[in-house]
């Protein structure tokens, strides 16, 4: 064998040689069994199918070991499963390293018979056919094809190996780059198995050979940093994961088993599962791996079905190949589990030796994930199946459209087996699925090789092909084959979904419905509840959760480990419950509020006295007519300003009191509409001082006719004094004052501001003006003054009748008195304070106002001199001495 010096070149993927040497690698591939199945062609595919299997012990014993090295030599034994031993050539330079080995043969008798693996050669070399028959894909081009028989992990080795080879040649050189490497096969379809494809992707991504799997879905192989050039026809573990996860999430199933098989499949897509079940919150009651190579009896078996028993769980994920997911159902029959749904994988969900297990129709419902193919067309080869057969037991299967056969001797043992009779039947789910995922692969490779050799024209550039520049094509893809549209993602998987399919045991027959699917970019799962076909009695989706569901508005306290075992709480009120935290009830925002047991917060309605409010045209409404009552009563007074009863009441004093009240009013309208900062300065100040004015009026008015008919008599200069110092005008300007220095400290200290009151009520924003305490010195010096007045129309009580002011007075200031302590206790509240100030002006209005416009208007009799100077003359005799 030919091995090119070695020199340095570039780092490649660590794990192609992880177990085998390169000295151990060269031997095999001299030694590797020809192609069981070939045809020759201007460019070359191999394939890789399981046509044979070895017995359980026999496929462990040839499990490849790591060569160990001597002192001297290395020793080491390999179990492969040729078809034919080669001859060695006499003086062969590796024939001492060859013997350093021994090259176990399995013989045909000794391996059984799998007809799932000739159905996808058969596939493989009818489409083949078809692509050399087309005038529009490839023309000009005949393709050929190396098919070997994959029936262990050492055979396998081989296989790949042998697709290794140079072109032309019979070994393979180990060169610094690759580039310019020209291997026997451009493409390589297969293995099967897992196991089989993680350990020819390892080696083939070495030398970039597009490797395309028709059944391997691990997800590891999606990782270009390790294997660059594989790529597959069968949606990756990574889709099934979401659709198994979008699966429970449509039923609402959050308590679950999980149970995996024991190898690399099963393990893989239990992880990943896993992981994507905790992010979901989807908890998982147990998890498990079913072994290998054990029978239903086994006590690992039966154990793990009893915890399935007592875990309690209504369903059951079983992520698993199809030859260990059987024993571990035989056990589920055995132990009489019943009235439970069982999610599988595409592995074993339609597979024969499932459904084929005695008593499993009673096990529950089983729904499970199957590759969308298009069937139909696999199917109409069923024929065309029995037809090759039938030519290949008379003229061998290599000879078809002019191919040669180069084995002779392996074509009999291949072909000569007692189950090949059983490809005259009509392929199940399984082989009908498998078989298109192996025509999609060939279609993909006669593409990509189509664009390579610029085939676009009509005519084909019969260049020389190298992998690497076959894989970037076969990367880029895009093409429609049967109504579906075949192209590779980023990480060399297919952009395929699944369907959702079903158990239908009609009798003692078994069938499957599809009932949904599965579809990427983007993920969306749909499924038709009606078709489904439930154990339940009422043939409806059994429930499968550790705790129901809490109540609206009510929070989950986890009890234990698992998240979906809880109590339930309810939030209290100034929260709600996120849907998307189901477990901390989360507080609402400041203008925002929510009732008690509430999963959405509300906005507070702001509330504010607005023009147009009813409210504010109940409270606007009496204002007017106070205000326009004012104007009248002025006009009145104005007109019978020199009658008695108006001297009485002060005279031009009236006036200045009309005014007064007319400011207070005015002061009113700053509580209605949105508070800003001018309102809120000139509102209480305006309203204050005008009262004060008010007050100070009536305690002058008061104080002048005690003077006149009691204190003039005993201090008959006192009333000069006043008059002369112009009192009045004194004590009514001091007091006005006094009165406007308090309200003036009162805003430097605490200057209101437009605020939100969030304290009134939970549901409401109350737009008002800010008050401080300090608002209180203003109102308790008009309380003051209000009694001054009271006191002094108090000592007055007794005086005439016209002039004595203590009814009126008592009426006017005891609901002054009243609506300003309402004024104050409101804290700024622009309604009660509005209807507080509008009543207490009203009071004053009409205590002290109305009645005299009564006189003047309605008892015009009253209103004279003389009527005036016999009132004063009863009160002189009843006040004269005896």
């Amino acid at each position: 064998m030919a091995v090119a010096k070695r020199r340095r070149r570039p780092a490649r993927p660590a794990a192609a040689f992880a177990t085998v040497p390169l000295a151990l690698l060269c031997l095999c591939a001299r030694a590797a069994a020809a192609a069981a199945f070939a045809r020759d062609g201007d460019y070359t595919i191999a394939g890789l199918f399981r046509l044979r299997s070895l017995p359980p012990r026999a496929a462990a014993r040839g499990r490849l070991r790591r060569v160990r090295q001597g002192a001297a030599k290395r020793s080491g034994t390999i179990v492969a499963c040729p078809f034919a031993r080669r001859p060695r050539a006499q003086g062969d330079p590796s024939a001492a390293l060859q013997q350093a080995f021994r090259i176990h043969l399995c013989s045909c008798s000794a391996s059984a018979f799998r007809s799932h693996g000739y159905r996808l050669f058969q596939t493989m070399r009818l489409t083949v056919e078809e692509i050399n028959n087309s005038s529009t894909l490839l023309p000009n081009v005949t393709l050929g094809y190396d098919v070997y028989n994959t029936c262990s992990e050492s055979a396998n080795i081989h296989a790949t190996l042998r697709a290794l080879v140079r072109k032309g040649q019979h070994s393979i050189e180990v060169l610094r780059s690759f580039q310019q490497y020209e291997s026997r096969a451009v493409a390589v379809i297969g293995p099967d198995s897992t196991n089989l494809a993680l350990t020819t992707a390892a080696i083939l991504s070495v030398f970039l050979i597009p490797e395309i799997s028709y059944e391997a879905s691990v997800e590891t192989l999606s990782l270009k940093r390790l294997y660059p050039s594989f790529l597959r026809t069968i949606p990756s573990d990574r889709q099934q994961v979401k659709a198994i996860v979008l699966l429970l999430q449509k039923f609402k199933w959050t308590w679950v088993a999980l149970l995996g098989s024991d190898n690399t499949y099963g393990r893989s897509g239990l992880g990943a599962l896993h992981k994507l079940l905790s992010v979901n919150d989807i908890c998982v009651a147990y998890q498990g791996i079913i072994p290998s190579n054990k029978d239903a009896s086994s006590p690992e078996l039966r154990h793990m079905v009893r915890i399935l028993t007592d875990t309690r769980v209504n369903v059951t994920i079983v992520f698993s190949s199809k030859h260990i997911a059987r024993p571990f159902f035989e056990a589920v029959v055995q132990e009489n589990i019943t009235g439970m749904v069982w999610v599988g994988t595409e592995d074993w969900s339609l597979a024969q030796t499932i459904w084929h297990v005695p008593g499993i129709q009673n096990i529950g419902s089983v729904i499970g994930m199957s590759i969308r193919q298009a069937e139909s067309m696999i199917l109409k080869h069923s024929e065309s199946w029995k037809n090759a057969e039938e030519s290949a037991n008379s003229t061998g299967a290599g000879r078809g459209n002019g191919g040669n056969s180069r084995e002779s001797t392996q074509l009999n043992c291949t072909q000569g087996c007692t189950g090949c009779h059983l490809l005259t039947t009509t392929p199940d789910e399984y082989d009908t699925k498998a078989s298109y995922s192996v025509y999609t692969a060939v279609y993909a490779v006669a593409h990509g090789l189509h664009n390579l050799l610029g085939c676009a024209s009509g005519a084909c550039n019969k260049d020389r092909v190298y992998p690497w520049q076959l894989l970037e094509k076969i990367r880029q893809v895009n093409f429609s084959l049967h109504e579906n549209q075949i192209s590779f993602d980023a990480y060399g998987d297919i952009l395929k979904g699944y369907d959702i399919v079903t158990w239908n045991w009609r009798g003692p027959s078994w069938s499957f419905d599809v009932v949904g699917s599965f579809s990427v970019s983007p993920d969306r799962l749909s499924i038709d509840q009606d078709k489904i076909l439930w154990h339940t009695k009422d043939n409806q989706a059994p429930a499968s959760v550790c705790s129901e569901a809490c109540q609206a508005g009510e929070k989950r306290v986890q009890q234990g480990r698992h998240k979906c075992c809880f109590s339930c709480v309810a939030c209290p009120a100034g929260t709600f419950l996120n849907r998307m935290d189901l477990y901390a009830c989360q507080s609402c925002g400041r203008d925002e509020w929510a009732p008690a047991r509430s999963e959405a917060c509300f906005n507070r309605t702001v509330e504010f006295l607005s023009w147009a409010d009813p409210t504010s045209w109940a409270l606007l409404t009496p204002m007017v007519l106070f205000l326009l009552l004012v104007a009248g009563l002025a006009v009145v007074f104005a007109l019978n300003i020199s009658t008695p009863v108006v001297k009485s009441a002060g005279g031009k004093m009236c006036f200045v009191m009309l005014g007064a009240l007319a400011c207070a009013c005015s002061s009113l309208f700053c509580y209605f509409g949105e508070p800003t900062r001018l309102t809120c300065l000139v509102r209480f100040p305006l309203f204050s001082v005008s009262v004060t004015v008010v007050l100070s009026c009536i305690a002058t008015r008061s104080f002048q006719v005690l003077c006149i008919f009691k204190l003039n008599r005993k201090r008959p200069t006192l009333y000069g004094a006043w008059r002369r110092h112009r009192g009045p005008a004194l004590f009514i300007g001091g007091s006005t004052a006094a009165q406007a220095a308090l309200c003036l400290l009162s805003l430097s200290l605490s200057p209101p501001v437009p605020w939100r009151n969030y304290g009134a009520s939970a549901e409401r924003v109350v737009l008002e003006c800010s008050q401080d305490t300090s608002h209180a010195a203003a109102v308790a010096y008009n309380a003051l003054l209000g009694a001054g007045c009271f006191a002094v129309s108090y000592l007055g009580k007794d005086l005439p009748g016209n002039y004595s002011e203590a009814k009126s007075v008592t009426l006017s200031l005891l609901p002054l008195l009243a609506c300003s302590a309402c004024t104050l206790a409101a804290q700024g509240r622009p309604l009660p304070a509005a209807l507080g100030g509008l009543a207490a002006l009203g009071a004053l209005l009409g205590g002290f106002f109305l009645p005299k416009a009564y006189v003047v208007l309605l008892r015009p009799g009253r209103n004279t001199p003389a009527h005036f100077q016999l009132s004063v003359q009863r009160y002189t005799r009843r006040a004269a001495p005896p």
